[in-house]
């Protein structure tokens, strides 16, 4: 924190002193996790993304007295190319090296900043969106995605003007390199993570790589360590990432499971750095339950740092108890992996992550990625010679309804208060068994309403009353 500090001053300096911000200023490009939108409508367009890498180049140069690069990655959207050389354009215009790693995971960007020791990665994706979004997620040189001051250090720079006058020419104008090995290199770097000696001779997969950067990695990984794999939606054309498929849509590899008679099925979203499984029975395993399996493998062997899980206000209840009951104990934080990150970090906790499937596993890796959240998984099946269906009953779910609703504007829910007083009276009528969280998305016009309890019936009808109210306020 004190290096961090140290280089955000020496950053400020070198921009000179800051402006007074209008307070009518609402310049906003950082969301949850990183820059996201329709794509060639801001704030994703070619020219933000131009000053946003003028702003990342020029905050990052400041990092150390060498030639500086920084890592490009992206998934397989039409819209990648535009933001892909607009990025590289604002890099080099400032005087820093580009290496461009094509299609590849996001995990995979994180991995490769900090094996060739670049300043900084960009992974260029909307993650789960529709192929119509994209969006900007930013790199540490250590792998970490950034936390909020250097979010808003590099917008004040994109807005303020502060950079438009340095101009780097002749030989300081940055040059742009592409890395034929880059998703080798991540491969073999997954792989690592399985243990040596271990195979998957005799397993029939199914993978639903999304149509997006996974459509290579994953079923390569899985057959060179001796799978049957059998993909689905490996043909990505720019326009069908996601479309019916993937992390989204996980009933579609639970009926080829079923299908294929296989052994598991998996389930990518569009970057790769969520996972959703099948169990040979073609029920759904999703982020809760791998953390449940994984969280109770490593207590079982000594290695849950802390004895301690980080998970998000949307992990099940069931999650506290199942920890508890093996003397564990659940850490939550809000809602995103960055959060959920940063909080392993700071308690130095090796296990985290989220119902979406974004799975954490710090003794590899530094951020969310799906295939080897789904390795480990294989692992304790390999290891304890039981199936998926088995090792999910550890955990009891607790009912839970999941909405996800349009709505127009995102006021402050505290000025809605006919909203409130409904969610007031649902949580006085769930009392100590249950619980109402209801927040905005970070990235969508969206607001989440996640209701708990003990009776499905019940919070079905409660989720009915809430929604609603959400229709005849902020919706409409």
């Amino acid at each position: 924190m004190k290096e961090r500090a140290r280089i955000s001053s020496r950053f400020n300096r070198a921009l000179g002193p800051k402006p007074v911000k209008s307070s009518t200023r609402n310049n906003k490009l950082f969301g949850t996790d990183g820059v996201r939108g329709i794509a060639n409508v801001e704030p994703v367009t070619a020219e933000t993304a131009l000053k946003l890498g003028r702003a990342a180049a020029h905050w990052f140069k400041q990092n150390a007295q060498h030639r500086h690069k920084i890592v490009i990655g992206k998934d397989t959207r039409l819209s990648g190319y535009m933001l892909e050389n607009a990025m590289v354009a604002g890099i080099t215009s400032m005087g820093v090296d580009v290496l461009l790693i094509g299609p590849i995971p996001t995990p995979g960007v994180a991995y490769i900043t900090r094996s060739l020791r670049c300043d900084a990665g960009i992974m260029l994706t909307a993650s789960h969106n529709p192929y119509e979004d994209n969006g900007i997620k930013f790199f540490r040189a250590d792998g970490y995605k950034l936390d909020d001051k250097i979010e808003l250090e590099i917008e004040d720079a994109v807005f303020s003007g502060k950079i438009d006058t340095i101009r780097p020419t002749a030989r300081e104008i940055g040059k742009a390199f592409r890395v034929d090995d880059a998703l080798g290199r991540y491969v073999e770097f997954v792989k690592a993570s399985f243990p040596k000696g271990m195979t998957l001779d005799g397993m029939r997969i199914v993978v639903d790589t999304a149509n997006g950067a996974t459509y290579k990695s994953t079923p390569w990984i899985l057959r060179e360590l001796g799978a049957d794999v059998i993909t689905l939606h490996n043909q990505p054309d720019g326009t069908n990432i996601n479309a019916g498929c993937g992390s989204t849509h996980p009933e579609v590899v639970s009926q080829a499971v079923v299908q294929h008679r296989a052994d598991v099925g998996i389930s990518h979203d569009g970057d790769g750095d969520r996972v959703m499984l099948a169990d040979e029975n073609g029920k759904i395993v999703d982020g809760d339950i791998i953390l449940a399996i994984t969280a109770l493998d490593l207590l079982k062997n000594n290695t849950l740092n802390k004895k301690t899980l980080v998970a998000t206000v949307m992990s099940n209840l069931a999650l506290d108890h199942t920890l508890a009951k093996a003397d564990g104990k659940v850490v939550r934080t809000d809602v995103g992996d960055r959060y959920v990150i940063e909080k392993m970090v700071q308690i130095d906790a090796n296990l985290g992550g989220e119902q979406s499937g974004h799975v954490i596993f710090r003794d590899f890796t530094t951020t969310g990625d799906g295939i080897i959240s789904a390795l480990q998984i294989l692992r304790i099946m390999k290891s304890d010679g039981k199936r998926l269906s088995n090792l999910a009953q550890c955990m009891t779910l607790y009912p839970q309804v999941l909405m996800n609703l349009k709505v127009k504007n995102k006021p402050a829910l505290v000025d809605v208060p006919e909203l409130m007083d409904e969610v007031r009276r649902t949580e006085k009528a769930l009392g100590t068994s249950g619980r109402v969280l209801l927040r905005y998305s970070g990235t969508e016009a969206k607001i989440r309403l996640l209701i708990e309890g003990q009776d499905q019936g019940e919070i079905e009808q409660h989720a009915r009353s809430i929604t609603k109210k959400i229709q005849e306020t902020i919706a409409k």
